[in-house]
This record gives structure tokens, sequence and C-alpha cells, in this order.
């Protein structure tokens, strides 16, 4: 299969089962669209007449696509189908990651928080050091051979559990010698309670932090409000430029959501960059369609539109040496994740799973809390085999919609929670999600084919 597109002045093929990116002129897009429509003589007599050009410079283009799809370069036949779900049978039982809930409690009180509130449709709880402890054990016991681990801290609010936090990273630090294990830690917070100590233990000890910003305070305080239903701009947006500067600028994301009240997110972007940030990433609403923060369709065709301007405002100040960077943009043509994990996924419910204040274990954060999801906890490890084993059948391959969509080794059958919540099946397909990720792809592999060829360099 491959996929043609272009953006602006730039013509792009993606051949889809080699991975191969081809940036092509007018006459050579023409062409690989009929190649596998009518033989040699009727494709350069249908681009001659449709171009304008001299037949003899169609046909030495003709061949040249040829010699492409003899190389294995385009029109791939894909023959990884009898590979999907081997890197899960080949690595069962071994985890790789937890997200740590250590505080489901929130001192913000946000409407679109699909964890309500950091409560998870349960009670208000923090996670007790020992349950944390006995995690990091049973990461360490169930990771196999695997050196570097990766452990998130994230709620609700982990701040309002902090000490917690920074036992657990002690405790980690002290037994990573003796078990031949690297810890690699991430803080998500919404910033109410960042302070010059918590700057200086994430800056010391955080692999990353993913700091909660929508962008233009209007939008921000419209959702992002305290439990008096005052925004929280003003307040965490000072405490952000101080930790980014401490941190040298790097290993961070402001990590933002759009809604229907803002499909027009790259205002959000600009104003992220005018504050001195970026590592950038902004991410659709996850709601039912009822809610009146979902994105409709009309706000659908607004964000495809705003990836395109993104796109282009990224290529524009690339060229002027200040690049930033935007989370789903961010890919790498020549040496991408293997075969395996294109076509095998996320990894939640096998390599990743969630870890709730009383220990109770989850495929990953956005199932805490649906109890049957529930895979067993951190004592007695996984017990619901059943789950287990449905994540570890969710591939590429497990989802018929998937065969015939080009961008299926790029998100490698997509989000088995956003599934679920779309059709009620991890199996499922979130139709309105697979659009928009079609749309960030066609946007970021454009991007990285016109940096590639003006020079080196990545946004």
């Amino acid at each position: 299969m491959v996929h043609r597109f272009h953006l602006g002045e730039t013509y792009i093929a993606v051949d889809v089962c080699s991975g191969s990116v081809h940036v092509l002129d007018e006459l050579a897009y023409e062409i690989i669209g009929r190649f596998e429509e009518a033989g040699r003589d009727e494709v350069i007599a249908q681009t001659t007449a449709r171009l304008g050009l001299p037949s003899a410079e169609a046909a030495e283009c003709y061949d040249q696509v040829a010699a492409l799809k003899a190389q294995g370069r385009l029109f791939t036949e894909d023959t990884f189908a009898p590979m999907a779900g081997d890197l899960k049978r080949r690595t069962a039982g071994v985890v790789k990651a937890l997200c740590l809930h250590v505080a489901h409690t929130c001192n913000l009180n946000c409407a679109y928080c699909f964890a309500s509130q950091g409560k998870y449709h349960g009670q208000r709880a923090v996670m007790p050091f020992e349950v944390g402890k006995q995690a990091l054990d049973f990461l360490v016991a169930h990771s196999g051979t695997r050196h570097n681990l990766e452990v998130d801290f994230f709620g609700g609010e982990p701040l309002m559990n902090f000490d917690v936090v920074k036992r657990l990273v002690t405790y980690a630090r002290a037994i990573e010698q003796e078990k031949g294990k690297h810890f690699r830690f991430t803080l998500t917070t919404n910033g109410m309670l960042i302070d010059d100590d918590v700057i200086d233990f994430a800056n010391r000890e955080m692999h990353n932090v993913v700091l909660s910003l929508d962008g233009r305070k209007e939008i921000h305080d419209r959702y992002r409000v305290d439990y008096a239903g005052n925004g929280s701009w003003d307040r965490v947006v000072p405490k952000f430029q101080r930790l980014v500067r401490a941190r040298g600028g790097k290993n961070y994301y402001m990590r933002g959501t759009f809604t229907h009240a803002n499909p027009d997110f790259l205002a959000d972007i600009r104003t992220m960059l005018d504050l001195g940030f970026t590592e950038l990433s902004m991410e659709p609403v996850v709601c039912p369609q009822d809610d009146p923060a979902a994105l409709t369709k009309e706000d659908v065709a607004i964000v495809k539109q705003q990836y395109e301007e993104l796109a282009f405002l990224m290529l524009d100040r690339w060229r002027q040496g200040r690049p930033f960077t935007f989370y789903h943009y961010m890919l790498d043509l020549a040496d991408g994740p293997c075969i395996y994990k294109r076509i095998s996924g996320c990894g939640s419910g096998t390599e990743y799973m969630a870890v709730t204040p009383w220990g109770d274990l989850y495929p990953c954060h956005q199932f805490v809390g649906e109890e049957a999801f529930r895979l067993g906890d951190v004592w007695r490890g996984v017990e619901n085999e059943t789950v287990r084993e449905t994540f570890a059948a969710c591939n590429v391959y497990a989802r018929p919609e998937c065969r015939d969509c080009w961008a299926r080794l790029y998100c490698s059958g997509g989000c088995a929670a956003n599934a679920w919540h779309a059709t009620g099946s991890v199996r499922g397909v979130y139709a309105a999600g697979c659009e928009l990720f079609r749309k960030r792809m066609e946007c970021a592999i454009m991007l990285q084919a016109a940096m590639a060829t003006e020079g080196e360099g990545k946004p």
C-alpha cells in the first residue's frame, strides 16, 4: 500500500510496509497514483495528458518508480501479519513500566477530567509508602532482564503526596545497584504545589516532568479551576516558568487539552511559545459525546486545519533557528521503532500497568476504577489472566478496520482505552481519534521530510 498526500508545495508518498517516505515532484506524484491501475503505456499517456509534459519525461519517471518497486521501496507487500502478537508472547510476564497513582485526590476541579477530579469514580486516597515500595519491588521482580525501568508519578495531583514520592525515589535508588536496574522517573503535575523543594527534587531525580497547561489564560481558566471556581493560570504559569528555567529548558512537556472551547488550539500553542515554553503537547479531550467539552464534527475539521498550520509554523521557526517540539510530530523516519513494536502497540496490560493507592493493578491509568479490568495487586501479582490475555492479543491486525489504513504502523492499532470508551471493546476503533491521528501523521511526515531535504536538524 502507498499513501500519497501533499501539504503546501510538498508532495509525498509513504510506502506503508517498507516505511519508505518519498518526497516527489508533481509528475512522480501522478505516476505513483496511477501505477497499479494501468499498464506502462497507458499511465504515461494519462500523465502526459494530465500535466502537459513530454512523454519521454513521463516515461523516465515511470521507470524510476518501477525501479523503486523492484527495490522494495514502493508498493511493498504486507508480510507482518504472522508476527502479530509474537513480541508480547516472547515477553509474557515481563513488566517494564508502572504508573503509580500516588494521589487519588486533586486540588483542582477540572470539569473535563477523565479521572473524576482524581477520584477515579471511587474514594479520595493517597498511596502509603508501603504500597509504593511493594509496587517497586513488584516491578523489579517482574522485569526479567530489563535494565531500565520506568515509573510515572501520577494522580490526581501527585504533589499532594510529595513526601511519599521522595521516599519512593530514595528507596528505588538504594536498590538499583543490588538489583541491576536503573529507574527513570516522570512526574505529572498541575503546578499548584510547585515550590523550590519540588523544583530541586524534580531537576535532580525526574527524567521528565509533564506540566498541565491549556494555553491561553481564558481557555485554561475555563476548565482548570479550584474548588471555589477560580482559574489557576495566574498561579501556575510563573511556577512552570521557574521550573523550566531551572531544568535548562529540557526534559519537560507542557501538556494541554483542547476541547469544544478551543479547537483553534494553535492560539494556545502560540501562547505557550510566548511564555518561553518550547516542549509542547496538546491532546484532544476524552469525554462522552454529550459532554459540553466534547469535540463536534465541525470542531474536528478545524483541528485538522490547525494541525497543518502548526506544521508550517514549526517549519518556519526551524528555518529561523527557533525550533520547538510538538509531541505528536516527533517521528524518526530513519530509525523508528522496530516492526514488532509497530504492530504490537503500547504494551498496556502486559509491559505497562497502573497501580492504585491500594496496590491494585490495572492495564493503564485510563482503566483505573473499572473493576472488570482489575488485573490483580502488587502483592500477589497478576491474577486475572483473562484480562491480561485480552490486552496481549491487542495488535494492529486484531482490528479488521486497521488492515486498510495507511497509518496502521504508526499507531499500532491505537489506544485500547479510547477504543473501549468509544465502542465498548479494547479491540474497537475510535473513529474520530483515527481521523485526527492520520492528519497528525501526514503533518509530521511532511515536516520531517521538508527539513530533511533542506538540511540537518529536527524540530
